[in-house]
């Protein structure tokens, strides 16, 4: 599903250069639940973003669903990406001022789906999720864990392909977590491609496979999970 031939990413401003990404090249199938490790700055989340089609690598290649998609023009990343990418992110990302309901109803508005068909698959992954209770309520009225699952359903209701999380964990307790956790594994055994980035060792188990970044590089991977 996803492939990577010497994906590099530089940054430049008029002084410096970064190097983010340097030659990384990676293969990840279809329901594959993949972690990513690695120190802060060593480029997880960029190579988040360019997966995630948010942002173009500087050179290499990049292969989502078998098409090379690395010197896509930005409108068309972004209508790949609504089609088939959910993001779930440490700070939740949603908007204060929508109700729960609206807040997963957003992919399906940017997918001009009709009203009628909005209401029953965002009513559906509340269901599934266990927020559906909280469907009026606004995010400043839920915990950090009902965010989160908030945020997942979000993530999910279009039927993305790929979910990709970032620290999905990192601003909840160890309970919460453990709950989001569980979450994005019930969505894996569905068949759903999960990509990880985490500091968390426990975190990463339940992930088939691990790869761990140091300064852009790839320094070790294909490290299955203990059973």
């Amino acid at each position: 599903m996803i492939k990577t031939l010497g994906l590099s990413k530089v940054f430049r401003t008029d002084e410096v250069e970064t190097t983010a990404l340097d030659k990384v090249s990676l293969e990840i199938k279809k329901g594959e639940f993949v972690a990513v490790m690695g120190p802060s700055g060593c480029g997880k989340s960029t190579l988040l973003n360019i997966i995630g089609l948010l942002d173009n690598p500087t050179s290499g290649e990049y292969y989502f669903n078998g098409i090379e998609v690395a010197g896509f023009k930005e409108r068309k990343r972004t209508k790949l990406r609504k089609s088939n990418v959910g993001f779930v992110f440490q700070s939740f990302n949603l908007i204060d001022e929508l109700t729960v309901f609206e807040n997963v109803e957003l992919p399906l508005l940017y997918l001009n789906m009709p009203s009628s068909e909005r209401k029953e698959k965002v009513e559906s992954v509340l269901e599934r999720m266990q927020i559906a209770h909280r469907r009026k309520h606004f995010p400043q009225q839920l915990s950090g864990g009902q965010q989160q699952r908030v945020a997942i359903c979000r993530a999910v209701v279009a039927n993305p392909r790929l979910i990709l999380a970032d620290e999905p964990t990192g601003n909840l307790d160890s309970a919460n977590g453990e709950e989001v956790l569980n979450l994005l594994q019930q969505l894996n055994d569905d068949g759903t491609t999960i990509i990880m980035v985490t500091h968390s060792p426990s975190d990463s188990e339940k992930a088939d496979r691990i790869i761990h970044l140091f300064d852009g590089h790839i320094v070790t991977e294909n490290i299955k999970k203990l059973l």
